[in-house]
């Protein structure tokens, strides 16, 4: 058991007690076959969650389509996306807009942002992320690393649809997964909005928010039930009706189907020696000469900023003097309590900076 004591007040309390805290979370076994499951040799690598669990979701008519990509081993497995454009050519704007969702949430975060921005024109696709939604989910949990996230989108968006010119809307660890992908293919983007997300190394300062990390890491790592839908529940203001608690459980027949969800948490920095530090330090070299234009759409009863977004609004130069907004009446998924003014930010931006 961790416990909390007056030691962990301290910075270097501080620091000991996440470290030890992330150690628990990395190797603890939360269900009886998951240790032998990660790190067996035989058996299935990806396993694919079953159609019918995706069957009658409420406000999510979007055609599936997908991406076939490839493990560094060599397995091809699908990243699945909904590419939906505006039925009259006429009317279109000729602007992509990619929208990237964050844990434990999958595209459809989105179901009520895509179709105003589609309205005004503009072709919109979401991307479930490798281990949710109706992508395929690696058995082995070791596999959930930031390089690997990236080189599976990059395949996705770029080697295999050929994107550029991208409007980039990215949340949560969509947003620290969506800023990386910027610094390493800054051409391929025309502007990017960020929300309720960001990109910290880990280090010695961990901010007033190491005992929530901590309370996290333990939460989803020693949960054995553990049901997205209550996360994205608990994290909204606007109370989930039960179909679409559903929608988000959909994805998650099994704890094997999980390890996407929950190795995100166990890849926040903690230390200032995560092996992360210096992919996210190689960013921010980037980033900080970034003239893209770059919007903030956060949310002002979000529980992490509280609605502030000087960590990337002040650092960015594509974010100075733009309108940068923080939602009122609105959680950390400002997608579920605010999806009408959260699709007019983004369009507005994108007619304000053609």
């Amino acid at each position: 058991m961790i416990r909390i004591d007056d030691s962990a007040r301290t910075a270097s309390g501080r620091r000991g007690f996440l470290a030890g805290a992330a150690a628990v979370a990395g190797g603890l076994a939360l269900a009886p076959n998951l240790d032998t499951a990660s790190a067996s040799t035989e058996g299935p690598k990806i396993v694919r969650t079953p159609a019918e669990r995706f069957a009658g979701l409420p406000d999510y008519p979007f055609k599936p389509k997908y991406a076939r990509i490839r493990l560094r081993s060599g397995e091809e497995l699908r990243m699945h996306y909904i590419d939906v454009r505006p039925s009259d050519p006429a009317k279109a704007s000729g602007e992509t807009v990619v929208l990237l969702h964050g844990n434990p949430s999958w595209s459809y975060l989105y179901r009520h942002v895509i179709p105003p921005l589609v309205a005004a024109g503009h072709r919109c696709i979401a991307v479930d992320l490798i281990g949710f939604g109706k992508s395929d989910k690696v058995i082995d949990r070791f596999a959930y690393t930031y390089p690997n996230h990236i080189d599976w989108l990059e395949q996705a968006l770029f080697r295999r649809l050929g994107l550029r010119e991208i409007t980039l809307v990215c949340h949560d660890w969509g947003g620290t997964l969506g800023l990386l992908l910027v610094a390493r293919n800054p051409t391929r983007f025309r502007r990017v909005v960020a929300s309720n997300t960001g990109l910290r190394a880990g280090g010695p300062d961990l901010g007033p928010g190491w005992q929530y990390v901590a309370k996290w890491l333990q939460f989803t790592q020693r949960t054995q039930d553990l049901r997205p839908s209550e996360i994205v529940d608990g994290f909204a203001l606007k109370a989930l009706t039960p179909r679409v608690r559903a929608a988000y459980d959909a994805p998650y027949p099994g704890d094997e189907f999980l390890h996407g969800v929950r190795r995100f948490a166990v890849l926040i920095p903690i230390t200032a020696e995560d092996e992360a530090n210096p992919m996210i330090a190689a960013a921010w070299t980037m980033l900080e000469k970034l003239h893209t234009p770059f919007l903030c759409v956060f949310s002002a009863e979000d529980h992490v900023s509280h609605g502030d977004h000087s960590a990337l609004s002040d650092r960015i130069p594509g974010a100075q003097g733009q309108p940068h907004v923080s939602i009122p009446n609105a959680a950390h998924f400002v997608q579920e309590d605010r999806p009408a003014e959260f699709g007019a930010a983004v369009n507005a931006f994108i007619r304000s900076t053609r």
